[in-house]
């Protein structure tokens, strides 16, 4: 019989942290302060210990990618429940939308900067 603390791995849908570390690439300390700034809300054994399923993978994959494309954890919060669908191929909601099209403002602005910089430098070199 099967303790309170103990769960079944049934076909890799079930894991503890340091496996969705691996599975996703992302430490397990980042994924800690994804659970503790509200991106992430693993299920909890009578233990204590975080078990994540199969889709909380693709979760952090998301977040990633619109890491990596430079928004702001704060940012990401706000648009993840709109990303889920978005990224998986389905209309985006205004809301994804409006911080995706604030990121693009963001980068044109940094990439004008970046040109300002270069051209100057370049007349130095």
């Amino acid at each position: 019989m099967l303790g309170s603390d103990t769960y079944v791995r049934v076909k890799g849908l079930v894991m503890q942290i340091g496996e969705l570390s691996r599975r996703t690439g992302v430490s397990i300390r980042m994924l800690r302060h994804y659970e503790a700034v509200g991106l992430i809300a693993p299920k909890r054994t009578a233990a204590g210990y975080r078990r994540f399923a199969a889709a909380d993978v693709a979760t952090i994959r998301r977040i990633a990618v619109l890491s990596e494309a430079g928004l702001t954890l704060a940012a990401i919060r706000g648009i993840l429940p709109c990303a889920r669908g978005a990224l998986a191929g389905e209309a985006p909601c205004p809301a994804f939308r409006a911080g995706v099209r604030a990121k693009i403002a963001d980068i044109d602005a940094k990439m004008s900067a970046l040109a300002e910089s270069r051209r100057i430098l370049s007349e130095w070199a």
